[in-house]
């Protein structure tokens, strides 16, 4: 069992910067493929980046490319989001997943694990 635990949201202005953390309870961190994901206001939910267990090589969906970073950390058993550049549209709640076995790092129904979700919030 994995338990994922996000911080880092809050409310920030257009323009600004924020970085999300998600902290992994498990002893084989580094055998996970992580994932974030966010779900805005009547929206559903969407990747939004995500970073490979063995090489970690990362995809970006478009929306975010250019302006978010995802990391990880795996002495510290945490995987971040670094977001510059915000825009009101990137407000949503956002969610860490985690997962063995990845083949599309898009899809949100390969990720076993999520944590709880942070929200952030961008004003105009």
């Amino acid at each position: 069992q994995v338990q994922l635990v996000e911080s880092g949201g809050g409310l920030v202005q257009a323009g600004g910067s924020l970085r999300l953390s998600c902290a992994a309870s498990v002893r084989t961190f580094s055998a996970y493929n992580m994932g974030w994901f966010r779900q805005g206001p009547g929206k559903e939910r969407e990747p939004v980046a995500a970073i490979n267990w063995n090489d970690d090589s990362t995809y970006c969906a478009d929306s975010v490319k250019g302006r978010f970073t995802i990391s990880r950390d795996n002495a510290k058993n945490t995987v971040y989001l670094q977001m510059n550049n915000m825009k009101p549209e990137d407000t949503a709640v956002y969610y860490c997943a985690a997962s063995r076995a990845v083949l599309h790092y898009s899809d949100c129904d390969e990720y076993d694990y999520w944590g709880q979700g942070t929200q952030v919030t961008v004003s105009s």
